[in-house]
């Protein structure tokens, strides 16, 4: 027989607010979901803001625009143009494609924000490019890949008394430290010189007190150094004239060795350009220069053309006043007709020949490589020596790439099959003579 249930209203009432808890403790979990979601979303610029993400985009992004439009922007600073740091936020994604694609026919149109920066800018129409709507994104992309990072500070630095910036703060070991070190191993040298004189003056004292020396080593003891005698003596003669000999020999050797060799060499130029402005502040690619370098033997020379595409709007150099002397003489060049008499640096000798597309585009090889550290440099000096040692070195050492290469399948099958090393251009025939002589 089931027996009655009790109602008790103290127990209704505590699962009355068990519910109302548990149903509490949801909600607010739920909502700091929803909330944490929405403030990642606002941290990252939005998760449907339609910009890839991809590191492989960024990188493509990050290419294209240091080939094609570090000359007229720069992430954090005004250069020709705006500063594109958090463009993606300041502009909606069509715009932005519209503009990169066609900016006269935005202008045209009447749009605010691109009439603006029209007048802002002196009227400087920005350069239309034939790219597609995913390689703008992929720009858009490493833009907002790198406006996530905190902004660079410049480092301190001086002005010489050229006008020209140096940078301070370098990491070689001052000469003064050498010099001191060099008087310290030669003081310690004098000393122990000193030390070992003394040693053998007090033994020669002590031995010619004793009595029991037999005459051989009387005289030992007793003998003299006569620095005459020595230095008419057959054998220092003979040691005198073989170093003589041995330098003479070797300064010809070394001399032989350096003809045609102009590593260091470092020129005045007709016009103070420095590539530590442009090339390493400015980040302008080399190939927009020096447009050969790709598609051709030569690298060529920029003509005052190329220049012009950014002096026309810079006339001056670190917020001077007026028309700076050196961007005058570009200026004078082009209203002359008259073309920059820049002073070669870098000469091969007429029986070598070298192709800059042969190494630059198929063997993929940077500009560091063989002109050193270009970017850091106010004044151009040649960095390598340029010899065929130097040359045939690089040969042996430098491993080609052949991965996704059909041209290369059975050259590395045979390869292999005779050694375990990886394929460098010495295997490939690089070390022949009419590679380079022909």
């Amino acid at each position: 027989m089931l027996k009655p249930v009790k109602f008790s209203p103290f127990k209704e009432k505590s699962r009355h607010l068990t519910r109302t808890f548990c149903l509490s403790l949801v909600a607010l979990i739920f909502s700091a979901a929803v909330a944490f979601a929405q403030d990642g979303e606002a941290a990252s610029g939005g998760a449907d803001d339609g910009i890839p993400s991809d590191p492989a985009v960024i990188s493509a992004g990050e290419a294209l625009f240091k080939q094609n439009c570090t000359v007229c922007h720069a992430i954090n600073d005004r250069v020709v143009g705006p500063a594109l740091r958090d463009i993606h936020t300041r502009r909606p994604l069509p715009w932005i494609i519209s503009f990169v694609q066609n900016s006269q026919k935005v202008i045209q149109s009447g749009d605010d924000y691109a009439v603006k920066l029209y007048n802002e800018y002196n009227k400087t129409q920005m350069t239309s490019f034939d790219f597609s709507n995913e390689e703008i994104l992929s720009v858009v992309a490493y833009l907002k890949a790198e406006s996530t990072k905190p902004a660079e500070t410049a480092d301190p630095t001086t002005t010489t008394t050229d006008g020209q910036v140096a940078q301070g703060g370098g990491s070689g070991v001052p000469s003064e430290y050498i010099n001191i070190i060099l008087i310290g191993l030669l003081v310690v040298l004098a000393l122990i010189l000193l030390v070992l004189v003394l040693i053998v003056s007090v033994l020669t004292k002590y031995l010619a007190q004793k009595d029991d020396l037999d005459e051989a080593d009387k005289d030992v003891v007793q003998n003299r150094f006569d620095l005459g005698k020595t230095l008419k003596g057959n054998t220092f003669m003979g040691f005198a004239v073989f170093i003589f000999t041995a330098i003479v020999l070797k300064s010809v050797i070394d001399g032989l060795f350096t003809v045609g060799v102009q590593q260091g060499y470092q020129p005045a130029q007709p016009i103070a350009f420095s590539h530590k402005l442009h090339a390493g502040q400015m980040e302008i690619d080399c190939n927009y220069c020096h447009t050969g370098v790709r598609t051709s033997k030569s690298a060529n020379i920029p003509s005052p053309n190329i220049c012009m595409n950014c002096h026309t709007v810079i006339q001056n150099v670190g917020g001077q006043t007026g028309m700076s002397p050196e961007i005058q003489k570009i200026y004078n060049a082009i209203d002359n007709n008259q073309p920059i008499e820049w002073v070669r640096v870098h000469n091969l000798p007429d029986l070598a020949y070298f192709n800059h597309s042969q190494h630059v585009k198929v063997g993929g090889l940077e500009c560091q490589t063989c002109h050193g550290e270009i970017q850091e440099m106010d004044v151009v000096y040649q960095f390598a020596p340029l010899t065929m040692g130097w040359c045939i070195n690089c040969h042996r050492e430098t491993q080609i790439n052949t991965k996704d290469n059909a041209y290369y399948d059975k050259l590395v099958e045979l390869h292999e099959k005779k050694s375990k090393k990886p394929m460098t251009v010495e295997d490939n025939g690089g070390l022949e003579c009419a590679k380079c002589h022909y």
